[in-house]
């Protein structure tokens, strides 16, 4: 019985491994999408966006099982609900890569980009993508290492996140309002990606080996 039990609790975190990979995947193609006017491959993160939907309802219903049926106690009930708030976490994660491809879409065929700030926001598409693929790892496998790594990387997010702001807050800046506003949403998005991401490494960690990263992140 506890084999099985055990292999059930495998079960719900490679469903959550999966979402990871979903969610990884559509900000790298929304990020795409982004920085070369890339019409197709925005509506391929759209249309795609249900597969998260679906799998987030997947995870939920496996660990609500779990709970009714098997009734877990101590770090079994700890790794149920950390499961069911990182399911929804990395839901939203799908959510905000939803919102680049959306803001692509939204005003091709010309640029979202001006070119002085293309290539910071492909170095928020690298790192958030680098950050999801470490996630995978840990919630897969209680990667410690993989956690503490996604704090740091989640900090380079936020310093180029604040540069931008700078850069469209500078009286020098040239693009107009619009633009202004449609690229401080976009960086909230990328740096609340990230915020996610380190939310879930850090609450998956925690429930299996009672230990925090060494910083700290919060919930949002």
């Amino acid at each position: 019985m506890r084999d099985a039990y055990n292999l059930e609790l495998d079960n719900l975190r490679a469903q959550l491994g999966d979402m990871v990979q979903l969610v990884a995947e559509a900000m790298q193609l929304a990020t795409r999408s982004l920085l070369h006017q890339d019409l197709e491959t925005a509506e391929q993160v759209i249309s795609d966006d249900v597969k998260v939907d679906d799998a987030r309802s997947a995870a939920e219903e496996k660990a609500y099982g779990l709970l009714a049926l098997q009734a877990p106690v101590a770090t079994d009930l700890r790794i149920v609900v950390a499961a069911l708030h990182a399911a929804e976490s990395i839901e939203r994660m799908g959510d905000l890569a939803l919102h680049v491809a959306k803001a692509a879409r939204r005003r091709h065929p010309e640029p979202v980009l001006p070119p002085d700030v293309r290539p910071a926001f492909e170095r928020l598409g690298d790192v958030d993508v680098r950050l999801a693929r470490k996630l995978e790892r840990v919630v897969r496998g209680d990667d410690a290492e993989a956690a503490k790594s996604l704090e740091d990387d989640d900090d380079e997010v936020d310093e180029i996140h604040r540069n931008l702001f700078t850069v469209i807050m500078d009286r020098n800046w040239e693009h107009g309002v619009s633009p202004a506003v449609d690229l401080t949403l976009l960086s909230r998005f990328y740096e609340r990606y990230a915020d996610h991401a380190v939310s879930v490494a850090r609450r998956m960690l925690f429930v299996v080996t009672g230990r925090m990263p060494n910083h700290s992140s919060s919930d949002v």
